[in-house]
Order: C-alpha cells, then sequence, then structure tokens
C-alpha cells in the first residue's frame, strides 16, 4: 500500500525548501517529487527526523521502551546509545537487556560496545568487560560502535588492553567514540590518531577547535547536568559537517520537556544557519555511525517528521519506518492518501499522544549491601587529607562534570570533621553496593543543604551509592532508604520525610510508565532543592561526584581521587 505526503520538504542535501509529493511504500521512500504548492493544504515542514548522538539511556531513569515512548514527542527517531551505564552493574547481560528491551518498540536505537568498563581500577564495579567480550559485542549486528573510550591514559600510554579495543572496532569496520576532556596538543593528536573519532566533553571553544584541527569530529552536548552548548554553537555554522548534537544523560522530567529539538531551536534563534543546525541534528550522526536511519533520501526508511516552524521546532508527527507514532491535531485528511490511514489516525487525532506502547520488563540487578549506621559515617581528623590544617574539599560546579578542588578550613566536633551548612561544606560520601567495606568520605561545596540529604545509586559510572546531606543522621537515612529498594533514589527532609524513587533494573531505571517516573522525579528533584540547594539539578549532579575521568577532585568507593595525577589524595 502507498502513502502519499503533501508537505513543505526540508531537503537537507540541496539546502532546499519546496513544495513535494513524499511517496511512502513498504516503510520505504519510493519517490520525491515537486509540486505546484496549492495542492498543499496542511501547514508544516517535512524533515529528517532528530537523533541524539550520544546518550546513555540510564540516565534517564527509564528502561528504552518508556525513553522511545516520550523521545517521540520531540521529533527523535533514533540515538547513538551508550549501555556502559548498566555493563558497569551487570556486565554482558546489562547489555543484552538493552538491546533486546529497546527492540521491542518502534524506535532506532544503536547501542554500542562499552570500552571502560569498569571505568578505572580506582572504583569497585559490578562488572568487567576485558578486549575478548567488547571484540564478542563488536561482532554483533546489534552493536553499532566502539563507545566513549574514557581511559585516555590508557590510549596515551599504549596500554595493551585498551589497544586491542581499539584494534578489534577498526578491524570490525566500527567507530569508535572519544572521551578526553580538557586534552589538547600533541596529546590530544596522539590520542586522536590511535582512531578515535569522536568527542562529547569539550567544555571549551579552544579545547574543540584545537581537537577539530586534527581531524577529530565534535558532539555538542547539553543535558540535564553538562551544559556545553552555549560555548560551543559557533562551531555549528563553522564546521558544518564534524558537527553533532547529544544530550549524554538526560533525567526524565528534562526528558519530558524536550530532547534534541531544543538544541535546534536554540541554535536557530542564535541565528546560526538552520540548514546547517539541522545537518548537525539529523544527517551527520546518520553518515559517521552508519545508522540505518532515513533522511528523507529515496530508498530511505521512511523516517521523518513533521514540525510546525523551522524556529521552534513544535513536532507535529514523527514517523518511523513508515509508521506514525503521534496521535495529534494534525488534519490527516490533508496528509496521506489512504483511507484506512486517515480514519487510523482520526480516531487518535484530538491531542498529542504517543502511540508508542508500555512492554512489560523483567528487573535484572547487583545489589549487595546492608543498611549503615552514623557511626560509619565519623570522619576522624587524623584521617582526611588536609594541608597547614585546611582540608580537601570538592566544589561542585552547575552545568559541568569537572569540579574544583579546594583547601579550605574544616569544621571540627569530637575530634572530627563534620558538616558545616553556613559555610556551605557538606560531608559526601560513597557507599559499595557489590560487597560489604568501610565507606568513603569526603566534603563537598556548592549543594547548599541546610538540612537533610540525598542519595542515589545512579552514580556514574560504578553505580555505587552516592550520598551528601547536612548531617551524619540525615545522610545515613537516606542511604538505608536505597538499600531497602535495592537501588534507586531518595531525600530526607529536616523533619526526617522521606522520598524514594526505586530503581530495580540495576539500580538505575524504572520500570514503570515513563511520564509517571517523571512526575515522581519532579517531587523529589523539588523536595531536594527545597534544602536550600540552587543546583539546576541536583540528583543529576551528585551522580557525577564519582566520576573520576573526569577532573579534578572526585570521590570513589576506595577514596578521594585526584584526576589531575590520576592517583588518590
Amino acid at each position: 500500500m502507498q502513502f502519499n505526503f503533501f508537505f513543505q520538504l526540508v531537503d537537507l542535501y540541496q539546502r532546499k525548501i519546496y513544495p513535494a509529493k513524499v511517496s511512502i511504500q513498504n516503510n520505504r521512500i519510493i519517490s520525491i517529487e515537486p509540486i505546484d504548492a496549492s495542492m498543499i493544504t496542511t501547514n508544516g515542514f517535512l524533515m529528517p527526523g532528530f537523533v541524539d548522538s550520544h546518550v546513555h539511556i540510564e540516565s534517564s531513569m527509564l528502561i528504552p521502551s518508556e525513553f522511545a515512548r516520550i523521545a517521540v514527542l520531540h521529533g527523535t527517531v533514533g540515538t547513538v546509545s551508550d549501555p556502559h551505564e548498566i555493563a558497569n552493574v551487570c556486565g554482558l547481560e546489562g547489555v543484552q537487556f538493552m538491546i533486546n528491551n529497546g527492540k521491542q518498540v518502534p524506535f532506532k536505537f544503536n547501542f554500542g560496545a562499552p570500552s571502560c568498563v569498569p571505568a578505572t581500577i580506582f572504583e569497585t564495579a559490578g562488572a568487567s568487560l576485558d578486549s575478548k567480550d567488547v571484540e564478542a559485542l563488536l561482532a554483533l549486528d546489534d552493536i553499532k560502535y566502539l563507545s566513549e573510550m574514557m581511559n585516555f591514559p590508557g590510549v596515551l600510554h599504549n596500554d595493551p588492553e585498551v589497544m586491542k579495543k581499539i584494534a578489534a572496532a577498526h578491524r570490525a569496520g566500527k567507530p569508535v567514540d572519544g572521551h578526553a576532556p580538557g586534552l589538547t596538543g600533541a596529546l590530544a593528536k596522539q590520542y586522536i590518531e590511535a582512531g578515535i573519532s569522536t568527542d562529547h566533553e569539550c567544555f571549551t571553544l579552544e579545547e574543540a577547535v584545537d581537537k577539530l584541527s586534527y581531524g577529530m569530529k565534535i558532539i555538542i552536548r547539553e543535558g540535564s547536568a553538562a551544559k556545553n552548548f552555549e560555548a560551543l554553537a559557533e562551531l555549528i555554522d563553522d564546521h558544518p559537517n564534524s558537527i553533532m548534537l547529544c544530550s549524554d544523560d538526560k533525567h526524565p522530567d528534562s526528558l519530558v520537556e524536550g530532547h534534541i529539538n531544543q538544541l535546534c531551536a536554540r541554535a536557530v534563534a542564535k541565528g546560526l544557519d538552520v540548514f546547517k543546525v539541522l545537518k548537525a541534528a539529523c544527517i551527520n550522526p546518520v553518515k559517521h555511525y552508519g545508522l540505518n536511519i532515513g533522511t528523507l533520501q529515496v530508498g530511505d526508511p521512511a523516517d521523518f517528521i513533521i514540525v510546525e516552524d523551522l524556529n521552534h521546532f513544535k513536532v507535529l508527527q514523527t514517523y518511523i519506518d513508515g509508521q506514525a507514532l503521534l496521535s495529534t491535531d494534525i488534519d490527516s485528511d490533508s496528509v496521506m492518501s489512504t483511507p484506512s490511514a486517515q480514519s487510523a489516525s482520526n480516531a487518535t487525532a484530538s491531542r498529542k499522544k504517543s502511540l508508542i506502547q508500555s512492554v512489560p520488563a523483567t528487573p535484572i540487578n547487583q545489589f549487595t549491601c546492608a543498611p549503615i549506621n552514623e557511626v560509619d559515617l565519623a570522619v576522624p581528623i587524623t584521617a582526611y587529607p588536609n594541608q597547614d590544617g585546611l582540608i580537601a574539599v570538592i566544589e561542585a560546579l552547575d552545568g559541568q562534570l569537572i569540579t574544583n578542588k579546594l583547601y579550605l578550613p574544616g569544621t571540627q566536633s569530637n575530634d572530627c570533621f563534620v558538616s558545616n551548612t553556613a559555610d556551605d561544606i557538606l560531608k559526601m560520601v560513597v557507599v559499595n553496593r557489590y560487597h560489604m567495606a568501610p565507606v568513603a568520605k569526603s566534603f563537598i561545596k556548592n549543594f547548599g543543604f541546610r538540612t537533610g540529604a540525598i542519595a542515589s545509586t545512579v552514580a556514574h559510572d560504578s553505580h555505587n551509592i552516592v550520598a551528601v546531606g547536612a548531617t551524619d543522621e540525615a545522610i545515613a537515612a537516606a542511604i538505608n532508604a536505597v538499600i531497602a529498594t535495592e537501588g534507586g533514589i531518595s531525600c530526607v527532609d529536616g523533619n526526617n520525610q522521606t522520598l524514594v524513587l526505586p530503581l530495580p533494573v540495576a539500580g538505575l531505571m524504572s520500570t514503570e510508565d515513563g511520564f509517571v517516573v517523571a512526575q515522581q522525579y519532579t517531587a523529589i528533584d523539588a523536595m531536594a532543592k527545597s534544602l536550600g540547594s540552587s543546583l539546576s539539578a541536583p540528583f543529576m549532579t551528585l551522580s557525577f561526584m564519582a566520576l573520576l575521568v573526569i577532573p579534578h577532585l572526585k570521590l570513589s568507593d576506595k577514596g578521594i581521587f585526584d584526576g589531575d595525577r590520576f592517583a588518590f589524595l
């Protein structure tokens, strides 16, 4: 059966917008014909769908099928997805869980083989993937690339296991993603020449331009925690063939609000060339990774979207393999010439709604952790790093994954260092979730809590339990709340009232309806902010405070880590 669409067509290859008839048969585009404008009776523009060029689905706290239900509302038709979060918890079983669940919905997930599980030897993860495991994954058709090579010191020093993983990707003819924050000059050149093709970690224009000069492609990131779009947006106009867009980590409430479409709207509002913006958002990732995603060419899969305009990119309809995935108020009679398609669309045309159905999922997990006591959180003065009486403090930065390393006066009580809410120096701890071990402790600035605490098992990359709070009592209560659910996020207020969002899939994802999870997250996020935090996303910021591969100072379950020296403090 043939479907015909009559719209203003956005042709990104010819850089033209013109009235066209697009014909679909057997889920593919069979013809594109220019027509007279008078044949178009429906407003809107038909264009390729958006692709998130680097995202960890797990960070949405949703399983892939639920992520897809929300993403299609914003015109996203596919993702380049790194499953290393669940791989760090559940190994190969976790990667297969993501692939299998993603296949149950009409959405184009493109998963990579995690390159760094565990991310470093300085933390405890739930699994390990060696070069043989990675090579086996890369042999699968479902695996499209080698995920971000975070161990850039290993690349620079020709670590045998690291180089075997990169070589396996090259033999398989699959791209290698990079991860080298702050690396520039000769070291960046060496890293790139090892065969690493992208980086999404640039946080200054100078760093990005330097890497571009050596042939690397830059993925501009704007997620729930790391926000680099403002610093890097002009690259879209200056390097249109080498730029892509990504979210990296997107919390559920943020995903409900928008996705790559938001970045396109912001870029166009800055005066950037709309064709170059859409090339970065829709074409470049498909070409770079060799994705089976259509870009509005004859013979392509029928993957495309209809947007209200090319300024705000309000999505009216999303099609994947010719299947309409939204019910909207669009006039279907004027869009498709097939009566059966008209009636089916009209039946659900009262409001915009995802037509992807929820699918059941059986959780997988690794969790061996007993409740803790306040005494476990004590920080003896003699056991904490200090310089001339000043203690090491992590400075969290809103909208960034990097932190600063500070030395500030410590507050003492009963021969221990304790939180100081007046000066916003709070205790942060990491609890090993995989086996019994001493609690790792540090101090952190900029969370702003005057009372209470938050805890989370979403803690990149090993996903132990990370918590921060104003008092040991509150921290212990928040940690024990997520231990009770074997994974999740929690918040305890000054009155010992507790909210918990359980995440039974590896302590990272819920199996519930994505829109319900977004509402639950919104509530617990608001409670966390009510404790005094001015951070835009306290839980997302907390989740990166154990990410050792991002400088400058972080905390793993084994201790305080200096990212500049790549050693414990």
